[in-house]
Order: C-alpha cells, then structure tokens, then sequence
C-alpha cells in the first residue's frame, strides 16, 4: 500500500515523449510524487513552483538542449540534484552532462537499476568528472556559440521587425492618405453633381479641387465637336485665367498627356515632367513639377480631360489613380448632366422648370408603371373571356336542331359547330370535360356575369390607355384657330363638369375680348385647370370649397388673361415647377396620369400664350392663362 502521498519525496521528470513519461511514472509512482513537463519551458515554471526534490531531465528536449535546461534549472534551485536521462551514446555525453550542472547520468534504454539509481541520486549520490575543467570550457564554449547565434538571430529578427514596422508605416500612411482622397473625391464628386450649369459646374470644380486637395493647378478639358482638339474651358487661378483668355487649347494627339488620356481612356502620371518628353511644356505653369491626367468618360466616350499638378515631384502614386478617377467621373456625369440641361434648354425654354433629371425619371416610371398596371388586366380577361366562349359554345352545340321551330335558330346551332370546328375546338371533348367537373365550378365557367365582367374590365383598361395617348398627342392636332368667346366656352364648361351649385364663381370684365385660338384645344385647357382644382378642394375635404374664374383683357392689349383660383391647401414650393413636367402626378394611385398639366402648358405655349402659376401653402392656388385676343 503506497504510503500517504503529502510525506513522499516529489520528482520531476521533463520529457517531450509520452512514451518515456508514462514508463517513469509507472517505475517510480508507488514510492514518488511524479511531476512531469513535456518541454523545458514548462518544466522550468513547474520546478519554480514545485521545489521538487530530484530532477529527472531528458537529453532530447525541444526549444532548448538538455544542458541549457540544466544550467537554468541549476541557478533556480542550486540544491536540487539534477540527473540527464540520455539516450545519446557519443563519446563525451555524459561528460557535458555533468558539466552542465547534473549530478548524474542515466543512459537510455531505462534498466531494472532505475528506481534504485534515482533513490541513490536523491540521497546524495554526484557522479564524478574528470578533467572537469576541460569539459567545463568545452560547455562554456558551446553555450557562447550558441548565444552568438541566438544574437544574430535576435538580432536579424529586430531588423525584419523593423523593416516590417516601416513598410507598415508606410502603408498605412498609404492608406490614410488614399482614404482621405477617397473621401475628399466623394464629397467633391457630391458637390459638382449638383450643379446644372456647364459654365459654373467648370469653374467650381477646378477651385474646389485645388482647396481640397492642395494642388497646384487644376483645369478641364472638353473635347471639340470635331474631335481634334482638347479645349481648355476652365482653369484655376491666375494662370487659368491667362489660359482661357488666350483660348488655350491642345490637340488631341499622343504628344501631350491630356490627349494622350483622351485617347487611350486611361489616367496618365508625369511624376517628374522635366523628365517627360511627351509633355506639353506650358509657359503658364513654369513652377509644375508633378502632373497627372484623367480621361473624363461618359458612356464609353471620351469628353474631355481633368488635369491636377503639382509642384511638387512625385506627388502622385498610381494608388491615387483609383481614387481621383472617381471623382473624375463624377465630374464627368456632372458635365454629361449639365449639357443635357443646356440642350433641353435649346429644344424648349420652359423645360428649365424641371430643375432635376430626377422629378422626370421618378414621374416617367411611375408613369409608365401605371400605364402597364392598366394594360395588365387586358390580356388576363381576354383569356378568361376565349376560354367562358369555348364553354357556352360547346353547351350551344349540344342544342338539338329540332328543338327549334325557327329555321334560322337551327342554321345559327350548325354555324356554330362548323365555326367551332373550323378554329379548331373540340367541342366534345370540352362537353366531356364539363360532364367531370362539380356544379359550382361548372356554374362559374358558365356565367354571363363573369364574362361581362371581364370585357368590362378590358374595356376600362383600354379606354384608360386611349386617354392618356389623348393626352400626349392632343396638343400636337393641327389647330383651327378662330375667333372665341371664352366667357361662354367656360360657362358651358363648368355647366356640363356637373359641380355643386355655387361651387364655381364666374366673373367677366366687360372689355374681355375674343381669344384667337382653337376652341377645341382651349377648351380641354380650362377643363383640366377647373377639374384639378375641384379635385384639391375635395382630397382636402375644405369646409366651403370655392373655384374663382375671372377674365380680362391682359395689360398687353394683344392678350387675354383668364384665371381661375382655388381656396384649396396651395401648392408646396419644391414642387411648383415639377406639375409642368409629363407623367408626374400627386395623386399617387387615385387615378392621376400627369398628363393634364403638362398638356394645359403645351396647348397655351404653341398658341403664343403663357401660363403660370401663384401659390403658397395653405392660401390655395392660382393659375394664370394669357392667350391671343382677336384682333
């Protein structure tokens, strides 16, 4: 029986093999406390915390020699005997061993002699060393190359970490710097996209990227209309100012870097250009050192370049590239946007209202959208409506000739059978398809009810589509202007819309002469402006809704002026100019096309009149029609 373990003496056996821990645990555990360590750092921590008695050290240890693991064990616990348990048979083994600090040697394999050599070494036991002096030197030798080579390692591992700490510097110096031209292109890119006119959107953008940025110079290039020259149309500064006024210009050629990015699509970086042959020398910009150009692209086409220089050298790395040619591109839409407007303008002046691309593009898909939830219904109902026929036909064709007194209802029954088959229905087969199905279902394929239904519902769908076609192309009907009386055409107008009595003020200067238009168009215009007022009153739910028309002779003698005004909610502002515009509506899904007001503008422009409207949020609105009087 093992004796009680708290008065047992403690070994500690270090060993990276489980094999040769498990062999020393089982031979010593009946009479030792057994520690164990599978490598010397470990064992070192486990003695410190321990004090064992007796130290049982394997020769073969990862992270350290054996002898190191002595040495440092030895100046820990200077009183602790220390013994190598070695397999390592060379000459001067057991030698080292000694000199390191052991006390004893056990050779590997492990004999019957172990437990009582361990006993033995415990109580005292230190094997001796001859010539101890020589082996001493030998081992102090060893452990001074040893120490040398950790140095230079350390030492080469300083380096590399110091290496490695400036490349990170660098990097994320790299990075700083890219993230803040990155965030600073965003913003810029923000910041132009907003403006609509080409001549200020230029200008602004070469002065905000020079303030931004820190450039020396900035200026923007567009492409000609024929395609042979880049044609400066904004620069920064003093010098810009020079440039433009000199009507500065380069050909589109490989001879300079803006045509060299134009051509190519592709950003060009001078990082020395004293030292680029290929680079325009430009009298106006002596103190340039670092330049960079970046192709401004829309659509796959080129229209133009930005330049940025420096004066510094190598001011741009090729990571710069990624990040200011986001923002040339930006600039790019910004441009592309700001030409579409100027063109529009051209095309029709009262398009400058619209202000946005956005109010259209948001319109026109609602719009459409619209549209096609219209026609959606039609083709369901048109097949529900083939498939109802093919069943009353069928029932039809079952009839009996004889079951008819009238000759012609017979040849009717046999027009339909030979009709069925001459389109191809089986007839039978449908009858028989009938026979199998349950009544109510058969009731619904057969009701007269349903299949009125859905040609209703095709019907609608239809008629919706050809009012909004009426509403695009009304206006453009060639015209039969002739002399009219608006004071009576708005009075029937307004009698036949059917509104409350008393819900339309009329009043008529006595003046008021003859408009010179065509009846028909200007009547659809008053409809619209007087229906949309009634329509604001009663989504408003006013307490005593009131439309006011009243007519006049305009200041301009050659005019009429006619306007009708609501006491309804008003229009916002930020939506004034958007009503003008086609397809855009406020009603949402309440049946608005966004139409009526944009075709209202049409009819009045192509008279030679004018519309306009006068609102504020909750003192209603007004609108002003002036159109040609008879002359």
């Amino acid at each position: 029986m093992n004796s009680d373990p708290r008065t047992l003496p403690q070994v500690l056996y270090i060993a990276d093999s489980d094999e040769s821990r498990s062999l020393v645990r089982r031979l010593l555990a009946y009479h030792y406390v057994v520690l164990e360590a599978a490598n010397p750092l470990d064992g070192l921590g486990l003695a410190g915390e321990t004090m064992p008695n007796l130290i049982l050290l394997d020769n073969n240890l990862p992270q350290m020699t054996s002898s190191e693991a002595a040495t440092r064990l030895k100046k820990m616990l200077p009183f602790t005997p220390i013994v190598i348990v070695s397999g390592d048979t060379k000459p001067g083994a057991r030698e080292r061993a000694l000199a390191a600090g052991a006390v004893g040697f056990i050779p590997k394999p492990i004999g019957g002699d172990f437990e009582d050599l361990v006993q033995e070494y415990l109580h005292g036991k230190v094997d001796e060393l001859e010539n101890a002096e020589e082996y001493l030197r030998e081992y102090q030798q060893e452990l001074a190359t040893k120490i040398e080579d950790q140095t230079r390692q350390l030492t080469n591992t300083v380096e590399r970490n110091k290496y490695l700490l400036q490349q990170n510097q660098k990097m994320f110096a790299m990075l700083e710097r890219r993230h803040k031209l990155l965030e600073t292109a965003a913003r810029v890119g923000q910041m132009v996209t907003s403006i609509l006119d080409l001549t200020d959107l230029l200008r602004y953008t070469v002065n905000i990227i020079c303030s931004e940025f820190n450039f020396y110079y900035s200026g923007i290039f567009l492409v000609s209309d024929d395609r042979e020259w880049a044609v400066l149309r904004a620069g920064y500064a003093l010098a810009g100012r020079k440039m433009l006024d000199a009507n500065y210009r380069l050909p589109i050629d490989e001879k300079s870097m803006i045509g060299r990015s134009i051509l190519t699509q592709q950003a060009q970086i001078a990082l020395d250009v004293a030292g680029e042959e290929s680079r325009f020398r430009n009298p106006y910009l002596p103190d340039t050192r670092s330049e960079m150009a970046l192709p401004l692209i829309v659509n796959s086409v080129s229209v133009g370049a930005v330049t940025v220089q420096s004066n510094e050298l190598n001011a741009f790395t090729e990571e710069d590239i990624t990040s200011l040619q986001a923002m040339a591109d930006q600039i790019a839409i910004a441009i592309n946007n700001a030409k579409l407007m100027k063109d529009l303008e051209s095309a029709n002046s009262e398009l400058l209202r619209t202000k946005t691309y956005e109010a259209i593009a948001t319109a026109t898909g609602e719009a459409i959208h619209w549209v096609g939830n219209k026609a959606a219904p039609i083709p369901g109902s048109v097949r529900r409506v083939r498939e109802d026929l093919q069943y009353l036909l069928a029932l039809v064709a079952q009839l009996k000739e004889s079951a008819f007194d009238n000759a012609s209802l017979r040849v009717a029954v046999q027009t339909v059978r030979e009709e069925a088959q001459a389109h191809g229905m089986d007839l039978d087969q449908i009858i028989k398809e009938m026979s199998a199905m349950k009544p109510n279902r058969l009731q619904a394929l057969v009701s007269v009810e349903s299949l009125l239904e859905d040609l209703d519902i095709a019907e609608n769908s239809a008629k919706t589509i050809l009012d909004i076609k009426e509403g695009l192309i009304g206006p453009a009907r060639q015209r039969n202007d002739t002399g009219v009386s608006l004071r009576e055409m708005i009075t029937n107008t307004v009698a036949n819309m059917g509104l409350p009595h008393d819900a339309v003020s009329l009043e008529w200067a006595r003046d008021m002469p003859l408009a010179y238009v065509d009846a028909r168009q200007v009547e659809q215009v008053f409809n619209n402006l007087i229906k949309n007022a009634w329509e604001a009153l009663t989504n408003a739910q006013v307490a005593e809704p009131k439309i006011y028309v009243k007519g006049r002779r305009d200041h301009d003698s050659n005019f009429v002026l006619v306007s009708v005004e609501d006491n309804g909610p008003g229009i916002p502002k930020d939506i004034q100019e958007k009503i003008w515009v086609s397809f855009f509506t406020t009603k949402g899904g309440a049946g608005g096309t966004g139409l009526g007001l944009s075709a209202v503008m049409q009819i009045v422009n192509q008279h030679g009149g004018k519309i306009w409207l006068e609102s504020e949020v909750g003192h209603g609105a007004a609108f002003f029609v002036r159109l040609p009087a008879e002359k």
